[in-house]
């Protein structure tokens, strides 16, 4: 049975580091594990394999992929993957929500710290020497207290998850937007809403954290009209992806003061255009796509991976299985 092991990215961190291979091939032994630093001459290899680790192929190279009968991808997004002859077919999609849960959760409160201590502020004055205390004070809202604000969040799944277990015991009602608002409701969330519910989440929320995965239901989601349902004093925060939040209408609100302020670690083009707009926004906080970076990685990758990997070659059913219709 054949492994191919290829990922590619600009960010080195993304790429898989050879001591992952090495333990992948020292542990399963029965499998031929061949790894490509890139995508070039893997036709061969693909041809030939029944599991695939990667977090993009092309219909034609799945069209090569005759004897695939899995695809894991080191991402929690698989949209890339969801073309119709993959999503039609019997090859079945894992993915890594759970590795990025817990490192982007911490991104989120560090985030909402940020925005309710106006930290991106006092650093713009550090910068320029100056000794801040009332420009902090006075200028639009001032610096508040977390605990009793209302934190809504887009999504249920691992990151939102975790990023309720992590406000709750700040003292912040935590609401929550899910497709399933039936299903159990985690401790640590106060009340969830439906999707035709949104509105409501966006109106009584003083952080709005927009934590879906990526379908046509979310794409866009939160645009001028969304914006305009949030409350006057409220943050939005996006660490989903880019194509959920509709850059120009969130600067044209920023801009406008209809909402307090944003912070974004995703957007519609990466890296952001030197030329955009969204750089020279005052109340918006930009962090590049950092959210998920931590030096634990890629051991919760391996441990995910070989765990997924052992119950695939005992017969058993893999976890973190994505719904190809649903896309998450």
């Amino acid at each position: 049975m054949k492994l191919v092991i290829v990922v590619h990215h600009r960010f080195d961190l993304w790429n898989v580091p050879q001591w992952f291979v090495n333990r992948v091939r020292e542990n399963f032994p029965s499998l031929e594990v061949i790894h490509h630093p890139d995508y070039e001459g893997i036709g061969k290899d693909l041809s030939e394999a029944e599991i695939a680790f990667t977090f993009s192929l092309r219909p034609e190279q799945f069209n090569w992929a005759r004897k695939l009968r899995w695809i894991h991808a080191p991402t929690a997004a698989v949209h890339q993957l969801l073309f119709p002859a993959l999503t039609n077919s019997d090859v079945v999609i894992t993915n890594a929500r759970d590795v990025h849960g817990p490192v982007v959760a911490e991104h989120v409160i560090a985030l909402i710290f940020a925005l309710a201590k106006k930290i991106p502020q006092a650093v713009r004055l550090q910068q320029r020497r100056i000794w801040g205390q009332e420009a902090i004070w006075h200028e639009n809202l001032p610096p508040r207290e977390v605990a009793g604000a209302t934190l809504g969040l887009i999504g249920l799944g691992s990151i939102g998850s975790a990023v309720a277990r992590l406000a709750a015991p700040l003292g912040m009602r935590v609401v929550a937007l899910r497709e399933h608002p039936e299903k159990e409701k985690p401790e640590s969330v106060d009340a969830v809403f439906a999707p035709p519910e949104l509105d409501r989440l966006l109106q009584q929320s003083h952080y709005v954290v927009v934590c879906a995965p990526l379908t046509p239901a979310t794409h866009g989601l939160i645009n001028a009209a969304r914006l305009a349902a949030m409350r006057a004093d409220s943050f939005l925060i996006n660490v989903g992806r880019g194509p959920q939040v509709d850059g120009a209408a969130l600067a044209e609100a920023l801009s406008a003061r209809r909402i307090a302020g944003a912070a974004l670690d995703v957007f519609d083009e990466e890296p952001l255009p030197a030329d955009s707009p969204l750089w020279g926004i005052e109340n918006l906080l930009i962090t590049p796509h950092t959210a998920g970076l931590t030096e634990k990685l890629w051991q919760r990758h391996y441990d995910l991976f070989s765990a997924n990997l052992r119950r695939y070659l005992a017969g058993e059913p893999v976890l973190f299985m994505v719904d190809k219709e649903k896309g998450y």
